[in-house]
């Protein structure tokens, strides 16, 4: 039901340029999917993919690194984009007015294969950035909000320190401490194990 392709390429944002590993997650059945967060390397996500239908692309934001494959996957599928508005600036740096997407709405549920991703707004890293809910599956996808060991960077343009701790605390520390927490990048955990953490977040202005 879920599956991970790790891809590699750049993200640039405010005139730097980084080397990063993205994880795009596949999320569906033997015969439909969703691919969330398109990352580098179109080809490899469709290898990942296999004969099965691409429903939709959906990004948790719109930061290069994690949509600069959705326009050549559209091209080879047809699928549709779905961002959440909040980062239509970010997606116009990428895509400029070429390529539109779907919006996400916060409480909007997505049904793929007979499993339920419900969308968590959650801005802070990005101003349109969500996390997908799976709460059959016990597992939500939480993009650059939350990773292994804190919250997703804020240091640079149309990102919130503050406002990523409130999207944590309020929308993602809620559900059950038992939830896997799949990431952008790097490896997964829980909300267990990163909920006792959040005072000492705030304490860093990590």
């Amino acid at each position: 039901m879920i599956g991970k392709v790790v891809t590699s390429g750049t993200f640039s944002l405010d005139g730097g340029t980084w080397e990063v590993d993205n994880n795009v997650w596949i999320v569906g059945s033997a015969e439909e999917v969703v691919v969330i967060d398109a990352a580098h390397d179109a080809e490899a996500i469709l290898a990942a993919v296999g004969g099965r239908r691409i429903k939709a692309i959906v990004c948790t934001h719109a930061h290069n690194d994690h949509i600069n494959a959705a326009g050549a996957l559209v091209d080879a599928t047809g699928a549709t984009v779905r961002l959440h508005p909040g980062d239509d600036v970010l997606w116009r740096m990428e895509y400029g007015r070429e390529r539109t997407y779907a919006p996400l709405a916060d409480g909007e549920t997505l049904t793929v294969g007979g499993i339920r991703l419900e969308v968590l707004h959650t801005p802070g890293h990005a101003p349109g950035a969500v996390c997908l809910h799976a709460p059959d599956l016990g597992t939500v996808f939480t993009g650059d909000t939350l990773f292994q060991g804190g919250p997703g960077a804020t240091g640079r343009s149309y990102s919130s320190f503050e406002v990523i701790i409130d999207s944590i605390r309020k929308r993602l520390l809620s559900l059950p401490p038992e939830t896997v927490v799949r990431t952008g990048h790097g490896p997964e955990t829980t909300i267990g194990a990163e909920a006792p953490h959040l005072e000492e977040w705030i304490a860093r202005g990590y």
